[in-house]
């Protein structure tokens, strides 16, 4: 309620989930994982004035949560800068409302489908829509930006402010490391907190063991590690996981074998998946599930992924483009370095540092060639982001409709997530990671996700270290290395490689392939008009190469949300016909 006792909040939540604290007119809520009581969060709005001071009272607890607030009859809502905690908008009624998810908002007000949004979701490289806010999937929706909150004004009008900056890279590697180290200690802290069974992975990877040792490292709560063991000889994960788990002799470890494993795509055929919008990660869904269950089974509430540590703490490429700027010479001692492993000309590495676009440029010139043949690798990688295409099997009205929203987006977000194209890409890919594990728990049965790497003050310590620094030739994720010494065995850290499942892929694709080309028997997409079903069907063999397969998780993402939304007993059934034809 606000303190005139008029309605405020409408939801269910778990207990725990959110921590509220009334001092005079002022009412703050934390909704999410934090490590907030009642009476710290008192404590520190104690002293707030204006709805304007909430943030700089309590944005800096750690954890992933929606900080809320009502001040004097003006209205504070902010989700977090890496979107795994969102916020969305719309009139109800003539009066502006918000919510965490554009499903609920949809549904509300019974929103149209915009078909040109489905249309771009097709694409690869994808456009993260979670990092740049504004335009939905449904027509009245609006999604605001992570680093913007919405504030209502005592007269009932909404605007959105920012209320997150990316930090200057400034730091040294120590220094860096040591607030990286900190930060990821109080995000898993947070998880742990509240004694019972927490579950993580544990692929033998960097990330995720390093969140599992942290975990241990708390005795908060009982440690269930999970592991799945992947078909490629040549990923050597599973010899770093066994090294972890003889040093983690206090936590339960499962391994779930090859046999056990389901495939990417399996399931997809008769897949429904209750989701706000196309989920990239619906050709692992399954797999996923089944982890979770696993998980369950063993008495987890909340189960930790190291989802985002490939994105924090390998630098982006484009640091290099930022570097020439700067330091050309230094920077082309180590574009010599990178080019002998990328195997690209001298001519490519110059055409991508000639590149001088804007971001609001780049928008428009890449909707120019979304049909065009792929990109120089040297312009991906040292660009804004890697340009994105549309399949082979979209249609003309879907590319149409596609490049038209890219129009939209880059006179609407002219300026990137960060000055340096290092930091706007990260930014980009953190964001994208958030909102896809913000829609898995709520789309998958068993204990929720939690992603530490994502935590607004881990990302925060990680940007700030100078890329430089961060991207050490002979070191790998040195970061990230240097935080965990003394938490992690140093044998493990000196790990060099990283495991791949290409072969994963293709396996899934030749035992799952019966199942994907039912997707296409009565296709929605092919309805709707923005699919030729049988030149996709065409490319659906063992020897497709990988720049052409590419396109087929987005693809299968977009068809089984239509057919999840197509058996939802509501209006938004409807939309699924007519479409470009």
């Amino acid at each position: 309620m606000h303190a005139s006792g008029r309605p405020w909040l409408l939801g269910r939540w778990r207990g725990a989930q959110a921590v509220t604290a009334e001092v005079g007119d002022v009412r703050v809520v934390v909704l999410g994982r934090s490590l907030l009581s009642p009476e710290a969060l008192r404590a520190r709005v104690a002293g707030v004035r204006d709805v304007y001071e909430v943030e700089r009272a309590v944005g800096r607890a750690a954890g992933s949560y929606h900080l809320l607030a009502t001040v004097g009859g003006r209205v504070w809502a902010r989700g977090t800068a890496s979107a795994a905690c969102r916020l969305f908008t719309t009139l109800v009624d003539g009066v502006p409302v918000a919510a965490p998810g554009a499903d609920v908002l949809s549904g509300l007000v019974d929103a149209d489908m915009d078909e040109e949004m489905l249309a771009a979701r097709l694409m690869d490289p994808f456009v993260s829509w979670a990092a740049l806010g504004g335009r939905t999937l449904w027509r009245q929706v609006r999604a605001v930006r992570p680093d913007e909150a919405l504030v209502w004004e005592r007269d009932g009008a909404q605007r959105t402010v920012r209320w997150w900056d990316p930090p200057e890279p400034h730091l040294g590697l120590r220094a860096a490391a040591a607030q990286v180290r900190s930060a990821l200690t109080e995000a898993v802290a947070s998880c742990t907190a509240g004694k019972g069974t927490v579950s993580a992975d544990l692929s033998g990877g960097l990330d995720s063991t390093s969140l599992c040792f942290l975990a241990a490292a708390q005795g908060e709560a009982e440690l269930v590690t999970l592991h799945w063991e992947g078909v490629d000889a040549q990923n050597d994960d599973a010899h770093w996981r066994r090294m972890a788990v003889a040093a983690l002799p206090g936590a339960t470890h499962l391994m779930v074998t090859q046999q056990e494993t389901a495939d990417w795509f399996a399931g997809v055929g008769q897949m429904r998946l209750v989701t706000e919008e196309p989920a990239p990660w619906a050709r692992d869904a399954v797999k996923q599930s089944d982890i979770l269950s696993r998980a369950q089974a063993l008495g987890s509430r909340l189960h930790l992924s190291g989802c985002g540590g490939d994105e924090l703490f390998t630098p982006s490429s484009s640091y290099l483009a930022d570097l020439a700027r700067q330091h050309p010479l230094l920077a082309w001692g180590r574009l010599r370095r990178v080019r002998l492993d990328w195997r690209v000309s001298r001519a490519s590495v110059l055409r991508g540092l000639r590149d001088g676009r804007g971001y609001g440029q780049w928008f428009q010139e890449a909707a120019r060639d979304l049909s065009a043949p792929p990109p120089d690798p040297m312009v991906s990688r040292l660009g804004w982001q890697a340009p994105p295409r549309m399949p082979a099997w979209a249609t003309p009205e879907a590319v149409h409709a596609a490049r038209t929203v890219l129009r939209e987006a880059g006179a609407r977000c002219p300026e990137p997530l960060a000055p340096q194209r290092s930091l706007h890409t990260v930014l980009y890919m953190v964001r994208e990671g958030g909102n896809a594990i913000r829609q898995m728990s709520k789309a998958l049965s068993g204990p929720d996700y939690a992603i530490p790497y994502n935590d607004d003050a881990v990302v925060t310590a990680a940007l700030s270290v100078r890329p430089l620094e961060a991207c050490v030739p002979g070191r790998f994720k040195p970061l990230l290395t240097e935080a965990m010494d003394g938490i992690v065995p140093r044998e493990i850290l000196r790990r060099t490689s990283k495991g791949r499942y290409c072969a994963d892929f293709y396996r899934a694709l030749r035992r799952r392939r019966g199942e994907i080309l039912t997707l296409l028997d009565g296709s929605l997409l092919a309805e709707a008009g923005l699919i030729e079903p049988d030149q996709l069907r065409r490319a659906l063999h063992s020897h497709a190469p990988q720049s052409e397969l590419a396109f087929l998780p987005p693809t299968v993402a977009c068809e089984v949300w239509l057919r999840s939304l197509a058996g939802k007993p509501s209006s938004h059934a409807s939309a699924l016909t007519g479409g470009f034809r």
